[in-house]
């Protein structure tokens, strides 16, 4: 491969690499590393994440507690070496610095003693925000935006009056949703940061639960309980992936057990081994210099290529996996103006030789004629009943099904919408949960879409041929980004409020929530179903991490 084509970083503990589970390692029979970990308040602690890591490895692998308050690490994810230990445990600090020295055959033993927090505003998630803030459901929803870019946190801590925060939230509505705090992005189009005043209302709510008149909230501090019984039993592996700009979205594992991801906050695509180490950057091309960088969609399409957006440079593109060669497809001129944000592709061009993007400014639906190169344009929102259209819709996620027809998820009411491939007719059909915010989509063999009702708390599964709705709910505050369904039926779901990995049981309508060690802002899930059990994918694209859950059970 041309060295142009690509940056290789091997991290420089590749040599620590860890081999495949199996399904004996899985088990906590042979551990590398164990003890105990409790508190005076408390006595022995369950639900305690505990995290090992070995100095200068890219790699940190963590357990929770059990009902005795005991982590347990298996062998076959922890090498020979010394590690420092880390815990999460909302409400407690570790009490003293811990660590532990495992050896090749006998069990290693550290037991950590927590104490109280002095600091529980820093610990608490997004979702504990949202739980402990007063006001109503619809005052709460205008902070759900907040926390692509960064917590709500920063949010609550801050002492701007009512007229500061109109300016705030205007500057904030003109950053590409591809920024983060220590690399804001303006988007070219200044009109979608809006007029000041136009945030009047949400920004006397805000003042009202900031620290703009007073030294201390003036409210109750709430949290989640911590993880008990199932919840326990997963072993979680963090990757870092490098600079602290590099923003893991979507992520795919291929068939190699290689993950792809693409970067949220720079032009790159990242092929990533587990087993080795080795990281792989495709460099993506810029079309529009002054224009927000970063990429956010990636997917197979039938012929083993890699499809991606990238967003605000207004081009889509696609990677041959094989032999890193790019083709790119920037949309013409005449419609590449500074409202142009690509996001998400219709692949089904298997059908009919064509690809569908959206356009997030305008809400201009796009179809590319891959032979002639021909580019067509749609408005669909134009056509949504007037019972249930927003005043501002607006279109998340577009994918194809099995006759590349269009599927659309409206995120602002919560819409299904479709494009007829062959007649370009448009049918809405509403969620059943009002203003639920349809974000990202799934599609199956069958052309059932389960897609994620974001403000509705829901995931929902539509049948599009029997044109039927089936809703599940989720824990209360996930607030769903998106979801798959595994082999067995069961439903995973990302979540960028709670730091919990959900896996619901559909037919019983339990769930289990793995609680990850940092504030992951998770994204696009990936289950592999090739491993038993399946293992959950996912990037932390706020803490420059590919995630890894392998379940215990």
């Amino acid at each position: 491969m041309r060295a142009k084509l690509m940056l290789t970083l091997v991290a420089t503990a590749a040599a620590m690499a860890f081999p495949p589970i199996s399904s004996a390692a899985r088990t906590e029979g042979d551990a590398a590393l164990t003890g105990i970990v409790s508190s005076e308040a408390e006595g022995k602690m369950e639900g305690v994440v505990v995290t090992a890591r070995r100095a200068k490895s890219i790699v940190e692998v963590s357990m929770t507690t059990d009902a005795q308050g005991r982590y347990s690490f298996p062998r076959s994810h922890l090498q020979p070496g010394e590690y420092t230990l880390s815990i999460r445990a909302v409400g407690y600090d570790i009490e003293s610095p811990a660590a532990a020295t495992v050896a090749d055959e006998d069990a290693a033993t550290a037991d950590i003693k927590l104490k109280k927090t002095k600091n529980l505003a820093g610990q608490l998630t997004n979702a504990e925000w949202m739980m402990s803030i007063p006001g109503t459901e619809d005052q709460k929803a205008g902070l759900l935006n907040c926390v692509g870019c960064h917590t709500l946190e920063r949010v609550v801590r801050s002492t701007h009056d009512s007229d500061e925060w109109t300016h705030v939230i205007s500057r904030m509505m003109g950053y590409g949703a591809v920024s983060q705090p220590i690399k804001p992005q303006r988007m070219l189009d200044r009109d979608r940061a809006g007029t000041p005043e136009q945030y009047r209302k949400l920004a006397d709510y805000l003042a009202t639960i900031n620290l703009s008149a007073t030294d201390h909230w003036q409210y109750e501090l709430k949290t989640l309980p911590r993880p008990k019984g199932r919840d326990t039993r997963a072993i979680v592996t963090q990757y870092d992936m490098g600079r602290p700009t590099t923003e893991p979205h979507d992520v795919l594992v291929d068939k190699e057990g290689k993950v792809w991801y693409t970067d949220f906050g720079e032009m790159f695509i990242g092929k990533f081994d587990p087993k080795t180490l080795e990281r792989v950057e495709y460099p993506i091309k810029k079309f529009k210099d002054k224009a927000p960088t970063g990429l956010l969609s990636i997917e197979f399409d039938r012929n083993g290529k890699i499809w991606f957006d990238t967003m605000y440079q207004g081009a889509l593109g696609n990677i041959d996996p094989q032999t890193g060669k790019i083709a790119y497809y920037p949309v013409p001129a005449e419609w590449n103006d500074d409202t142009v944000q690509l996001n998400f592709s219709g692949l089904r061009h298997d059908v009919d030789g064509k690809v569908w993007t959206k356009s997030v400014g305008t809400q201009h639906i796009f179809r590319l004629d891959l032979k002639t190169g021909k580019w067509e344009r749609f408005h669909p929102t134009d056509y949504l009943p007037k019972a249930t259209a927003p005043a501002r819709a607006s279109i998340y996620q577009v994918i194809s099904d099995s006759q590349n027809n269009l599927w659309m998820a409206e995120f602002q009411a919560g819409h299904l919408g479709k494009i007829d491939a062959k007649t370009t007719k448009v049918t809405w059909y509403p969620v059943p949960t009002p203003n639920a915010r349809a974000r990202r989509m799934q599609i199956d063999d069958q052309d059932r879409i389960t897609v994620t009702e974001y403000r509705g708390n829901k995931v929902a599964v539509f049948d599009t041929r029997a044109e039927k709705f089936t809703e599940y709910d989720m824990p209360p505050r996930t607030y769903p980004y998106r979801a798959n369904f595994d082999k067995n039926g069961e439903i995973w779901a990302s979540t960028m409020h709670t730091d919990r990995v959900v896996r619901l049981d559909p037919k019983s309508g339990n769930a289990v929530q793995y609680l990850m060690p940092s504030d992951t802002n998770m994204r696009t899930v990936f289950v592999d179903n090739s491993t038993t059990p399946v293992t959950f994918w996912v990037g932390s694209n706020h803490d420059h991490r590919l995630v890894k859950v392998e379940p215990l059970d």
